[in-house]
């Protein structure tokens, strides 16, 4: 019989303390959380304080006392572990109810104690009275006491990741007026630039004010304004702090832990911990859940990805390992969805900004696709992104922003990446099809074939914000939508030559053969017709700009500005 102490609950901490239940009935299993909660939907919380789930109780996964019955385990809620003594495999605990402090010893240790958001030392931020932060069902109970009160008209949400763009959601659902603040250029970050312009699109639309590239300088009348770096100053009744979250490594450092250069607790590929000082692993003590450093599945560098699978899968694997079962830790891809209004946003491995900054090759792939047949009612269109390595042919990430359908879209891609495959397996996927789902070729397909282009020599493409420059220095750009579509909005500088009247018009192109000719249309599929039409006319220097028209103008959007009214409900 083992002794195995979680501190924790959660997806990380409670998952493994269920799991090792049903390996073994003889263990004895003690979970601490310093709160009252011990499993709850952290993901579901802005929907219940946008009215949108309206049973609270339904948030709460499991209860301490049903837990505690069906798994057989010692929970004891509202206490901390404060201490860790490695040497006599000893814990020191404080139950903030009673005021007394304990030890426990333990056989096998699991942390779990997450992240907290985090709360930088902005002026006038101690004396606010109407700044909140949302990380459990304590924050989540005050957002909503001061929400339901009636007395906000005007919230300010600070971040734009996805605790920040769902709560400016949700508060406007409510009616309320909302101003989403982000630092960088653009809000989700695991976003590229123009595939997170359809995002700001939407925010705006649904009449969310969203700036981007201001941050916060300080606040002042109590946190009733809020005076960003510009010097804006913006009328708050609610300000909603978002800008991120750090590990709670506390009880790591003062057991003298090794973390990372960002505060995470470093581990093995089993999740044991290291010694902070020589770097020795101790075999008694892991490491799961946000507070955790991981290995990205794409690049095999360290990073951190607070997300709840990553916390639920690890979770269960320190149970299996503890209990002798061979576990197997490939890296995490960071998957993740968030709806924004009508707009499903989904992203699987790395982004374009990341492998530049990593300097890892990648070849682009857009494609702009009907989520079902087009003749079925009500499709609607995906706008898809794929990165793949030009020299192995993998999977490097891939982003989708859509309706229904989109999640499922990068899904598959993520499921590709996970077991090896290359882009051009993408086009043999056999995907379920019927008109209300899908079109005979899904878009998963398309971006394998799209791929196969460019893999083949059919064409090289250029990005949406290289293609002004080319043309400003003189490249030709020919534009094959029809004249009524080109009149409604064009890239600069473009030469108009419809895709059905091209065979018959070849001669107006003014560039020899052999000279770059870049295509466009609206999305890229009438180009790539245009670029076989031109192949075969003997043109051999041809580029599809990716993702047509539509990319490019979605990438030039220009944020609107909304203004409130200043008197307050």
């Amino acid at each position: 019989m083992k002794k195995i102490l979680i501190v924790g609950g959660v997806a990380g901490g409670a998952t493994a303390a269920a799991r090792l239940r049903r390996l073994s009935e003889g263990d004895q299993i003690i979970l601490f959380e310093r709160d009252e909660y011990i499993s709850f939907a952290n993901c579901g919380l802005p929907y219940y304080i946008g009215d949108v789930i309206t049973d609270r109780q339904k948030l709460l996964v499991q209860t301490v006392a049903g837990m505690s019955k069906r798994f057989n385990l010692d929970i004891r809620n509202f206490s901390e572990v404060t201490a860790i003594d490695p040497d006599q495999k000893i814990v020191t605990v404080k139950n903030h109810q009673t005021g007394t402090t304990y030890t426990e010893s333990y056989d096998k240790l699991i942390l779990s104690p997450g992240a907290k958001p985090i709360a930088p030392p902005i002026p006038g931020l101690a004396d606010a009275k109407n700044i909140l932060t949302l990380r459990n069902i304590p924050d989540t109970d005050k957002i909503k006491a001061v929400v339901d009160s009636g007395k906000v008209n005007r919230a300010v949400v600070i971040g734009g990741g996805f605790i920040g763009v769902e709560m400016a959601e949700n508060l406007r659902e409510l009616g309320i007026n909302v101003t989403l603040v982000e630092k960088m250029n653009q809000v989700l970050k695991p976003l590229d630039f123009e595939m997170a312009q359809l995002v700001h699109q939407e925010i705006n639309a649904n009449g969310v004010n969203l700036i981007l590239e201001d941050g916060v300088d300080h606040f002042q009348k109590e946190g009733s304004e809020v005076v960003l770096e510009s010097g804006q100053v913006l009328q708050a009744d609610l300000v909603i702090l978002a800008i991120g979250v750090v590990p709670e490594n506390a009880l790591a450092k003062q057991a003298n832990l090794k973390v990372g250069l960002r505060g995470h607790i470093v581990t093995t590929v089993n999740y044991e911990v290291y010694n902070g000082e020589n770097d020795a692993i101790n075999p008694d003590i892991f490491a799961i859940g946000d507070a955790v450093e991981v290995v990205d599945f794409v690049s095999k560098t360290p990073t951190a990805i607070p997300l709840a699978w990553p916390a639920n899968r690890q979770g269960r694997l320190v149970a299996d390992y503890i209990n002798g079962k061979k576990i197997r830790n490939v890296g995490i891809q960071g998957t993740a969805v968030a709806k924004v209004f009508n707009q499903t946003i989904a992203a699987t491995g790395n982004n374009a900004a990341l492998l530049d900054l990593k300097k890892i090759p990648y070849q682009v792939v857009v494609a702009h696709r009907s989520n079902h047949a087009g003749y079925y009612p009500n499709a609607t269109n995906i706008a898809l992104k794929l990165l793949y390595n030009p020299q192995t042919l993998k999977i490097l990430g891939a982003q989708a922003v859509g309706q229904e359908g989109t999640e499922k879209r990068i899904d598959v891609i993520a499921t590709a990446m996970k077991l090896g495959a290359t882009v051009l397996d993408l086009q043999d996927f056999e995907l379920s099809y019927a008109p209300p789902f899908s079109s005979a070729k899904d878009p998963v397909n398309i971006l394998g074939y799209i791929a196969e282009n460019i893999i083949d020599g059919v064409y090289q493409t250029v990005q949406w914000h290289e293609i002004d420059q080319i043309v400003a220095d003189g490249g030709f750009l020919l534009d094959v939508r029809s004249p009524v579509e080109v009149r409604a909005g064009g890239i600069k500088g473009a030469v108009n030559i419809e895709l059905d009247s091209l065979r018959d018009r070849i001669g107006e192109i003014p560039i020899a053969k052999d000279t770059p000719i870049y295509v466009t249309c609206q999305v890229g599929q009438r180009a790539y017709l245009a670029i076989r039409i031109l192949k075969n006319h003997g043109f051999t220097n041809i580029y599809n700009l990716a993702g047509g028209y539509s990319t490019y103008k979605t990438a030039h959007y220009q944020l609107a500005e909304l203004k409130f009214e200043t008197t307050a409900k």
